[in-house]
């Protein structure tokens, strides 16, 4: 399959159809909007948009009123092949906030390399008890710096776990018996794709293959599981890694968030 046909998919399945615990999805015939359920456990977002130059603004401004009515900040995802091109500026002149650029890269699991097949011999544990995910939080506190830290990310994983344990997968690695590395995979029902998420290891303990010990290990419950696709939202450094083991750049997500200026409270929804 090619790049383009397999985008194609990702758009379909990723991003119009996709269903996401404790969140409502909406769709109105110009975005795809997914709704927090729980205010205080993560942040509503907009992962799809069909707009046009002529429509464009009226569509923008509806949606900062649709989110500020609800009290909600939110992430409106701009992926490079999005309409009309300059979307992105478009927002940011509405008062959005960039956020840097992220490679959303791909993998056909029929062409895996035989390296990420092979026994993972490094000490990685699933975890499935709520209470152990403070070995995640304790190496995403201390991996990212504070601006970029999600303080709700330990609740948010541990409500997935317990709502719908099928549609997750966390991991972490050790070291001596001490938490260094971590990440997690997400299913969704009906879809080819799942996504790799949260890789992070301690600085003292990368150069020891943790990182690509985590991949395999999530890519190999994905085989076992039917899926065709593995995506990730890769930074460089991560980037530079994956392009190794066959990843192929999809498109770009570009991240804008909006910050709620009323002064009312977030409404449940």
């Amino acid at each position: 399959m090619q790049v383009d046909e397999i985008l194609a998919l990702f758009d379909k399945e990723q991003r119009q159809e996709v269903e996401f615990f404790g969140f409502r999805r909406e769709v109105t015939p110009e975005v795809v909007r997914h709704i927090c359920a729980t205010p205080g456990s993560g942040e509503s977002m907009l992962i799809y948009s069909r707009l046009t130059p002529d429509n464009a603004a009226e569509v923008i401004q509806a949606e900062i009123a649709y989110f500020e009515s609800l009290g909600h900040n939110f992430e409106w995802t701009v992926f490079g092949h999005d309409t009309p091109s300059d979307l992105r500026e478009r927002l940011l002149v509405f008062g959005f906030e960039a956020e840097d650029p992220e490679a959303v890269l791909v993998l056909d699991l029929n062409e895996t390399p035989p390296s990420l097949l092979e026994p993972v011999t490094h000490d990685i544990r699933r975890i499935t008890d709520p209470a152990l995910l403070d070995d995640v939080e304790t190496v995403h506190k201390q991996v990212w710096p504070k601006a970029a830290y999600i303080p709700w990310l330990a609740q948010r994983l541990a409500d997935e776990l317990q709502g719908d344990p099928e549609q997750i997968s966390i991991y972490a690695a050790y070291v001596d018996d001490v938490p260094a590395s971590s990440a997690w995979i997400t299913f969704h029902r009906g879809s080819q794709f799942a996504g790799l998420w949260g890789g992070s290891t301690l600085p003292q303990y990368r150069q020891r293959g943790l990182y690509t010990a985590l991949v395999a290990t999530r890519l190999q419950e994905a085989r076992q599981r039917g899926v065709r696709f593995l995506t990730i939202d890769a930074s460089p450094m991560s980037h530079a890694v994956l392009k190794k083991y066959g990843f192929n750049l999809l498109t770009y997500a570009h991240p804008c968030k909006w910050r709620v200026t009323s002064a009312r409270q977030p409404k449940d929804v």
